[in-house]
């Protein structure tokens, strides 16, 4: 690394310009972090590069007064990003990995994952409630969330609450919690409050027990649908479940698969770079295909056992309500 650090210093005192990497990004403040952390370790790899960084609204900024489930249009928070990678605007942009659509575009591909935060969901409470769980709220309180995942999950779990869409960034859902008396408590990412710097607002952590993440906290917000995945000793250990929306009806497995990742690795010339998606030239074909399989087989199994009715169902009341 040091050899290309001196080769970037000199080139600089020769006056010859820095190639520039340009990177999307959305405009919230939450994004912006998470750009700023990518970009400093793309930084500590690459200090013969310039990196400049491109904030933009998208659809899913912009309609704020609609749940997430209703507004129809699928790449919510990515695609003016999109577009702006599509017509050579930026070279790359930054994603939370739940707001991709599951089927990228043509052409595009995911280059790079940052290392797993927590993954689960954690409950910020209303000033007056500090110190009590869900369980011990009172009846009929009312809990915020934007994600039908976690709405149908803790609706089964706690009969006792009520759950309503809350829309806007991090800023603006913990505002409404704190001077408005319409919410006891909201449902926030864990990762998402860490990086806000935030920790001191979680009242309580939810375990998978009690609500499963959303697929690589991906998957979207408009169907009730979760997992839970372990890695254990080789064994990749995967937990789906779905919900009817109000938490009445579910359906959840397990499955497992050996995962075999030798120390050292690299990509044979036929090996094709891209799977699902996702473009990871230091993890064996093989580890990728048997992941993926456990999905589908996961997935199948569901479909088999009557998880298919269950989300119908769930579509056809998110579109009426």
């Amino acid at each position: 690394m040091s050899g290309n650090g001196n080769a970037a210093a000199t080139a600089e005192e020769n006056g010859s310009k820095m190639r520039v990497i340009r990177v999307g990004t959305r405009k919230s403040q939450l994004a912006r972090i998470q750009t700023d952390s990518v970009v400093a370790m793309l930084k500590a790899l690459y200090p013969g590069l310039q990196f400049e960084i491109i904030a933009m609204s998208t659809t899913g900024d912009k309609i704020l007064d609609t749940a997430l489930s209703k507004i129809g249009e699928k790449s919510l928070f990515t695609k003016e990003l999109e577009y702006a990678l599509e017509k050579n605007e930026v070279d790359l942009v930054v994603h939370s990995l739940k707001d991709l659509p599951t089927m990228l575009p043509p052409g595009f591909t995911i280059g790079a994952i940052c290392k797993r935060e927590n993954p689960c969901d954690a409950v910020v409470f209303h000033p007056k409630f500090v110190g009590k769980t869900l369980e011990t709220l009172p009846e009929k309180s009312t809990v915020g969330t934007s994600s039908l995942r976690r709405a149908a999950q803790l609706q089964r779990k706690f009969p006792h609450l009520e759950f309503k869409s809350i829309r806007g960034n991090l800023n603006t859902r913990l505002r409404k919690l704190d001077e408005q008396h319409e919410f006891s408590a909201i449902i926030l990412a864990v990762a998402g409050l860490q990086r806000m710097g935030w920790q001191n607002r979680v009242g309580q952590i939810l375990h998978p027990e009690e609500c499963m993440y959303a697929v690589g906290q991906e998957g979207g917000c408009s169907v009730p649908v979760a997992v839970h995945t372990v890695m254990k000793d080789g064994q990749l250990y995967l937990t789906g479940g779905v919900w009817s929306l109000d938490g009445s009806d579910s359906m959840q497995e397990t499955m497992q698969a050996t995962i075999h990742v030798p120390a050292q690795y690299e990509d044979g010339p036929e090996d094709d770079p891209q799977l699902v998606g996702i473009t990871a030239r230091n993890i064996p074909r093989g580890a990728q295909l048997a992941a993926e399989n456990l999905g589908i087989s996961l997935a199948n199994l569901l479909l088999n056992k009557g998880a298919k009715n269950i989300l119908d169902v769930a579509r056809q009341l998110n579109d009426v309500h």
